[in-house]
């Protein structure tokens, strides 16, 4: 505390506690539409009989501190003393001084407060020993329940392995889903599904009812593509500006995390190469990543570094690594994982890709992209989920975009977000669905035109159901925001 003086510390709680002044303060924070983390981060914390704490992770701008003031706003109406709320963000420079006991404890001799205390603790991941306080905080403190945010992922769930087990659970936020986009802007006439529907019942349906259904996606398909270009960012979706958002989008969520974040968690001595790294995935998204490859493109990095980085770009939410996985009895691609960016329009902002709505091939790409995060983000809540792809390692052309496996079934999904989604007869994903130790329940794949839908052609023992992109990825992120997520 020699740094800074208690009357610093209690200025900056004062300015970040408003609602300790007037309850009303928290409802401009707080806002309206609620993402399906909330419900998950309020249920942990506010639960009766199992007490834990809530760590909520995620990229900058996904609306992780909005969740905490939503969390906050709710707790107030429930009859909480506002003063028994305590916010802290430890992005602030003055809080960034001080250990996270010492701050509850300037805190306490603010207000005499009695009852349980809720604490909010934005971006942990900037104090020093946070899984430690936090340990202590759970075990000596039963009268303090907690919420916290960080955007660095394994940084938080190491914490919690090492210190957290019993204690608090982390809770992935990823960008908006489709339907979540669609729900924060308000989208009229949003399509009736009947209630209880997944996407592998919709072969059950009869022609007719799934014809209705398709059609009912059709006034859907502007605000779609505005989606796969603008991004899950809710601050950025609301913005009337697109060509603003995208620059904020570049700036805010990929240079600050790369030069500012990354640099400072994980003492990445050359930010540049890492800069240089991201351009590269950007321009080979969704493609398989050979370390080596990269390393002699980029020149001047090492293949350790290039492992390194590319663990601490996952690690800060901005892609994710997909891993091959085995199906039958074929052999798969092995050590080579194929590298999606978090959300399709960080791509777009960082490559700066004008009019991307008419290059077939990059919205093949930003497809494959959405498709892979909707059903990262469905399956995060079960652990025996593994999401991943299949290439056949003595043929390279025999690939499957997507593999879902369950320890009873694996779910193929292929993405074909072109003018013509016709399925060659030599594809894996009809080899795949039609041999008998593979597994395969399921096998989708996922077209563009929203006329492409029904049955397949192919005669295979386990039918191939096409389906359009748009009402895939709404009808998961709609069963996701149900409770309904981890089965498809």
């Amino acid at each position: 505390m020699a740094i800074v003086t208690e009357a610093q510390v209690i200025k900056v709680l004062q300015q970040l506690n408003p609602w300790w002044r007037n309850p009303a303060e928290i409802k401009p924070r707080s806002k309206p539409r609620k993402r399906v983390a909330y419900y998950e981060a309020i249920k942990t914390v506010e639960h009766k009989t199992i007490r834990r704490f809530a760590v909520l992770s995620g990229a900058r701008r996904v609306g992780k501190t909005t969740i905490l003031y939503q969390m906050i706003d709710k707790i107030i109406a429930d009859g909480i003393n506002p003063r028994n709320i305590l916010y802290v963000s430890f992005d602030n420079p003055i809080i960034k001084l001080i250990n996270a006991d010492e701050l509850i404890s300037i805190y306490e001799t603010l207000h005499p407060i009695t009852g349980e205390r809720y604490v909010f603790f934005d971006e942990i991941q900037y104090t020093n020993d946070w899984e430690l306080w936090m340990k202590v905080i759970y075990d000596i403190r039963s009268d303090v329940r907690l919420a916290a945010t960080g955007s660095a992922s394994p940084v938080l769930e190491k914490g919690a392995s090492d210190s957290g087990t019993g204690r608090w659970r982390v809770l992935k936020v990823p960008t908006m889903s489709f339907y979540e986009y669609c729900e924060l802007l308000s989208v009229p006439d949003l399509p009736e599904i009947p209630a209880g529907l997944r996407i592998t019942g919709l072969s059950s349906l009869s022609e007719g009812e799934l014809a209705d259904l398709m059609n009912r996606f059709s006034p859907m398909r502007q605000h779609f593509n505005r989606y796969m270009t603008i991004g899950g960012f809710p601050e950025l979706a609301l913005s009337g500006e697109d060509v603003y958002a995208r620059r904020i989008l570049r700036e805010d969520v990929v240079d600050k995390v790369i030069k500012r974040d990354v640099l400072s968690l994980f003492n990445v001595r050359n930010p540049l190469s890492m800069e240089k790294l991201f351009i590269y995935l950007c321009m080979n998204s969704s493609g398989i990543f050979n370390k080596q490859t990269a390393a002699s493109a980029l020149e001047n990095i090492s293949v350790s570094t290039i492992e390194d980085y590319i663990r601490f770009l996952e690690m800060s939410n901005l892609i994710y690594c997909s891993a091959p996985i085995k199906v039958g009895g074929k052999a798969s691609l092995k050590g080579k994982p194929k590298i999606y960016i978090a959300d399709a329009a960080i791509r777009n902002a960082v490559l700066m890709i004008e009019d991307v709505l008419s290059d077939e091939a990059e919205m093949g790409i930003m497809a494959e992209t959405l498709v892979y995060k909707h059903i990262v983000a469905f399956f995060q809540n079960n652990a025996s989920a593994h999401i991943g792809y299949y290439r056949n390692a003595k043929d390279n052309q025999k690939e499957v975009d997507i593999v879902i496996e369950l320890p009873k079934e694996k779910i193929l999904c292929e993405v074909k977000y072109r003018n013509d989604s016709a399925v060659p007869e030599t594809d894996a994903i009809v080899a795949l669905s039609n041999e008998e130790k593979t597994n395969v329940s399921h096998a989708f794949v996922l077209s563009k035109s929203l006329a492409h839908y029904g049955i397949s052609r192919h005669e295979t023992k386990v039918p191939i159901f096409r389906i359009p992109v748009l009402p895939f990825v709404y009808m998961l992120g709609k069963a996701e925001a149900e409770g309904r997520g981890g089965k498809i």
